[in-house]
């Protein structure tokens, strides 16, 4: 039972890796999905965890850099608020 769980869940984790690839370039949620094929495959390959952990650490700078840019244009637009 444990091999078929397992054969499942590296199937899923392939398809959504592909999915995720086809969607970069049309519409859908592309990164998103490259990560949840990657959080699928983590367990039973190291390349898949360290892929993983690097979209981590990019979608951490990104949302970093997102907020302080939202509160630099919140002051400009806004001052009272601060």
């Amino acid at each position: 039972m444990r091999r078929v769980r397992s054969l499942a869940r590296n199937l899923a984790g392939f398809a959504l890796l592909i999915a995720g690839a086809a969607m970069i370039v049309l519409p859908g949620p592309g990164w998103v999905t490259i990560a949840l094929g990657l959080a699928l495959l983590a367990p039973d390959f190291p390349w898949a965890r360290a892929a993983l952990e690097r979209v981590k650490r990019a979608g951490t700078k990104s949302a970093d850099v997102s907020r302080t840019h939202f509160k630099r244009w919140r002051r400009w637009f806004r001052p009272e608020m601060d």
